[in-house]
Protein backbone atom coordinates (compact mmCIF):
# COMPACT_ATOMS: atom_id res chain seq x y z
CA UNK A 1 0.00 0.00 0.00
CA UNK A 2 1.36 3.37 -0.96
CA UNK A 3 -0.15 4.92 1.95
CA UNK A 4 -1.22 4.20 4.96
CA UNK A 5 -4.13 6.66 7.08
CA UNK A 6 -3.74 7.40 10.32
CA UNK A 7 -6.29 9.01 12.74
CA UNK A 8 -4.96 11.25 15.88
CA UNK A 9 -8.09 11.85 18.06
CA UNK A 10 -6.23 15.14 19.65
CA UNK A 11 -5.41 16.82 17.14
CA UNK A 12 -8.92 18.60 16.96
CA UNK A 13 -9.27 18.29 12.80
CA UNK A 14 -12.16 16.01 11.47
CA UNK A 15 -11.46 13.04 10.11
CA UNK A 16 -12.32 13.35 7.06
CA UNK A 17 -10.35 16.51 6.73
CA UNK A 18 -7.08 14.33 8.34
CA UNK A 19 -7.06 11.96 5.59
CA UNK A 20 -7.24 15.02 3.03
CA UNK A 21 -4.39 16.73 4.65
CA UNK A 22 -2.41 13.39 4.57
CA UNK A 23 -2.86 12.98 1.21
CA UNK A 24 -1.89 16.38 0.03
CA UNK A 25 1.49 16.03 2.76
CA UNK A 26 2.08 12.60 0.99
CA UNK A 27 1.42 14.40 -2.51
CA UNK A 28 3.28 17.54 -1.80
CA UNK A 29 6.91 15.19 -0.06
CA UNK A 30 6.69 13.09 -3.40
CA UNK A 31 5.70 9.84 -1.35
CA UNK A 32 2.86 9.67 -3.49
CA UNK A 33 2.31 10.07 -7.23
CA UNK A 34 0.24 9.99 -10.48
CA UNK A 35 -1.51 7.09 -11.06
CA UNK A 36 -0.56 5.72 -7.29
CA UNK A 37 -3.97 4.10 -6.03
CA UNK A 38 -5.36 5.32 -2.71
CA UNK A 39 -6.56 2.54 -0.15
CA UNK A 40 -10.39 1.59 -0.97
CA UNK A 41 -12.91 3.22 1.19
CA UNK A 42 -13.62 -0.24 2.28
CA UNK A 43 -9.87 -0.96 3.57
CA UNK A 44 -9.76 2.75 5.22
CA UNK A 45 -12.85 2.00 6.70
CA UNK A 46 -11.54 -1.22 8.06
CA UNK A 47 -8.75 -0.19 9.58
CA UNK A 48 -9.79 3.05 10.96
CA UNK A 49 -13.37 1.92 12.19
CA UNK A 50 -14.66 5.30 10.33
CA UNK A 51 -18.05 5.61 8.68
CA UNK A 52 -17.39 4.81 4.82
CA UNK A 53 -18.96 8.39 4.05
CA UNK A 54 -16.30 10.24 6.24
CA UNK A 55 -13.76 9.09 3.61
CA UNK A 56 -16.22 9.35 0.45
CA UNK A 57 -16.08 13.05 1.74
CA UNK A 58 -12.41 12.93 1.98
CA UNK A 59 -11.80 11.40 -1.73
CA UNK A 60 -14.71 13.89 -2.99
CA UNK A 61 -12.37 16.60 -1.46
CA UNK A 62 -9.32 15.59 -3.16
CA UNK A 63 -11.41 14.91 -6.65
CA UNK A 64 -12.72 18.02 -6.52
CA UNK A 65 -8.93 19.76 -5.63
CA UNK A 66 -8.09 17.95 -9.23
CA UNK A 67 -5.81 15.65 -7.01
CA UNK A 68 -7.38 12.26 -7.55
CA UNK A 69 -10.03 10.60 -9.68
CA UNK A 70 -12.16 7.65 -8.70
CA UNK A 71 -12.83 4.90 -11.36
CA UNK A 72 -15.75 3.06 -10.73
CA UNK A 73 -15.10 -0.36 -9.67
CA UNK A 74 -11.43 -0.47 -9.81
CA UNK A 75 -10.47 2.40 -7.08
CA UNK A 76 -9.30 6.18 -6.28
CA UNK A 77 -6.06 7.07 -8.65
CA UNK A 78 -3.55 10.29 -7.95
CA UNK A 79 -4.17 12.24 -11.18
CA UNK A 80 -1.24 15.09 -9.95
CA UNK A 81 0.98 15.46 -6.92
CA UNK A 82 1.81 18.79 -5.40
CA UNK A 83 6.14 18.44 -5.50
CA UNK A 84 8.19 21.36 -6.22
CA UNK A 85 11.80 22.02 -7.25
CA UNK A 86 12.77 21.70 -3.59
CA UNK A 87 11.83 18.27 -3.79
CA UNK A 88 15.53 17.27 -3.56
CA UNK A 89 16.30 19.20 0.00
CA UNK A 90 13.51 17.38 1.85
CA UNK A 91 16.31 14.35 2.55
CA UNK A 92 18.45 16.59 4.09
CA UNK A 93 16.31 18.53 5.94
CA UNK A 94 14.73 15.59 7.15
CA UNK A 95 17.98 14.46 8.52
CA UNK A 96 18.39 17.74 10.27
CA UNK A 97 14.79 17.45 11.47
CA UNK A 98 15.65 14.05 12.40
CA UNK A 99 19.00 15.13 14.49
CA UNK A 100 16.91 18.34 16.09
CA UNK A 101 14.07 15.72 17.38
CA UNK A 102 16.41 13.27 18.91
CA UNK A 103 17.90 16.20 21.18
CA UNK A 104 14.53 17.47 21.97
CA UNK A 105 13.97 13.82 23.41
CA UNK A 106 17.52 13.50 24.96
CA UNK A 107 16.75 17.16 26.66
CA UNK A 108 13.43 15.08 28.20
CA UNK A 109 10.90 16.68 25.89
CA UNK A 110 7.84 14.67 25.40
CA UNK A 111 6.07 14.08 22.19
CA UNK A 112 3.58 16.79 23.13
CA UNK A 113 5.63 19.21 24.39
CA UNK A 114 7.90 18.80 20.82
CA UNK A 115 4.66 19.54 19.04
CA UNK A 116 4.06 22.37 21.17
CA UNK A 117 7.35 23.91 21.10
CA UNK A 118 7.50 23.00 16.79
CA UNK A 119 4.33 24.37 16.44
CA UNK A 120 4.88 27.79 18.31
CA UNK A 121 8.67 28.23 16.54
CA UNK A 122 7.10 28.04 13.44
CA UNK A 123 3.67 30.13 13.70
CA UNK A 124 5.83 32.63 15.18
CA UNK A 125 8.77 32.24 12.30
CA UNK A 126 5.64 32.43 9.69
CA UNK A 127 4.46 35.60 11.16
CA UNK A 128 8.29 37.02 10.96
CA UNK A 129 8.60 36.32 7.30
CA UNK A 130 5.09 38.60 6.80
CA UNK A 131 6.12 41.07 8.87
Amino acid sequence: MVIEFYLDGRSGVSPYLQLVQQVRHALRLGLLHEGDRLPTVKDVVARLALNPNTVLKAYRELEHEGLVAARPGIGTFVTRTLTDASLAAHGRLREDLRRWLAAARLAGLDDESIEALFMTTFRSSSQEDVA
